[in-house]
């Protein structure tokens, strides 16, 4: 797999290090979760987040808040941990300060090989030292190799058939284009009438829970993680909001309610005066986060076609009855587990 080109394992890695928890969401899908070792971006904030999903699969976990961590780690740290995959891209990791391309391969011929891929998130441009041989993947098509590395191929196949009919339910449903909501998804800034938009339907795997609902993006034509201020919301008025990380303490969905239903300008939003504003989940998702992320998303765009998404105000993803479920948990658990 572009970027790091092919490793070869006799046995399943049995110690892993992830960057970013779409890796790390490969592995428990592969049925390896335990084998993740390390999360150098917030495991505590991100196994928060991948809990609450998961919490809905019987015997499938993300402990993931003890996790060694460290953003910009010194190659000592990575020679202490010993692992034996980085599950991880090399080319990103040369973004983060201090890291070079032969830092890189020192600790692939050191300690262990690297192989994974997240400039896919939404094909962003590759440092210069990776640029000629950078190749973009879906979030799907990156999971099929990672789960040749646990030697996962039958659980692959299997979550993978549950992906495409979920996708296949969705797409076969969707109101003609003349007929779907507006929406805005974003990040509300702290300490200023401000929020970072992000992309509905760009390219990447950032947006592949998103895309597929083929939604009117009332952004489109703002640069993704760039700012707008309230001004340009009320202009835009979508009729519904999609908050990035609205289950983190942090970043809590019902704190943005709070804000922009006080605010006397923002309080006139559509979204606001009809209740729909909602909260998403983890941004560098993995399959099974990419499962429950199509089955929210589309309940909370398109109710009518796919069943109301209850009202989220605090804890796990919220109990959906069985027959308004979009996929079968109890299948996708038993694959992982391998009982199947």
């Amino acid at each position: 797999m572009s970027p790091a080109g092919t490793v070869e394992f006799e046995e399943p890695p049995e110690r892993v290090l992830t960057i970013l928890p779409h890796h790390a969401d490969m592995a428990i899908a592969a049925g390896h979760g335990d084998a993740v070792s390390a999360m150098l971006y917030s495991p505590g904030y991100n196994g928060e987040i991948w809990s609450k999903f998961l919490t809905h699969l019987d015997g499938v976990s993300a402990d993931w808040t003890g996790l060694p961590g460290s953003w910009n780690p010194s190659k000592e740290l990575l020679y202490e941990l010993d692992n034996d995959l980085h599950l991880a891209d090399p080319a990103y990791m040369t973004t983060m300060q201090g890291w070079g391309t032969e830092d890189v391969e020192e600790i692939g011929e050191n300690v262990g090989p690297w192989f994974g891929n997240t400039l896919s998130n939404a094909n962003k441009e590759p440092p210069a030292d990776w640029a000629d041989d950078y190749e973009y993947y879906t979030l799907w098509q990156i999971f099929e190799k990672v789960a040749q590395v646990f030697q996962a191929e039958a659980r692959y196949d299997a979550l993978a058939t549950v992906h495409n009919d979920l996708v296949q339910t969705i797409s076969s449903n969707l109101p003609p284009k003349d007929e779907r909501p507006t929406v805005a998804m974003v990040i509300l800034a702290q300490s200023e009438d401000s929020m970072y938009v992000y992309a509905l339907n760009g390219p990447g795997f950032l947006t592949a829970h998103t895309r597929p609902l083929g939604a009117i993006d009332v952004f489109a034509d703002v640069q993704t993680e760039s700012t707008v201020d309230f001004e340009a919301l009320i202009e835009a008025d979508p009729d519904a909001i999609l908050c990035l990380a609205g289950m983190s303490d942090y970043r809590h969905v019902t704190k943005v309610r709070e804000r922009l239903g006080g605010d006397p300008a923002t309080r006139t939003l559509s979204a606001v005066q009809n209740e729909r504003i909602y909260t998403q989940g983890g941004r560098n998702q993995g399959p099974l986060m990419n499962l429950f992320q199509l089955e929210m998303t589309a309940k909370q765009l398109y109710p009518e076609q796919f069943g109301e998404w209850p009202t989220y105000t605090e804890g796990a993803y919220p109990e959906i009855p069985e027959d308004e479920q979009l996929f079968d948990r109890q299948r996708v658990a038993d694959i992982i587990n391998g009982d199947f």
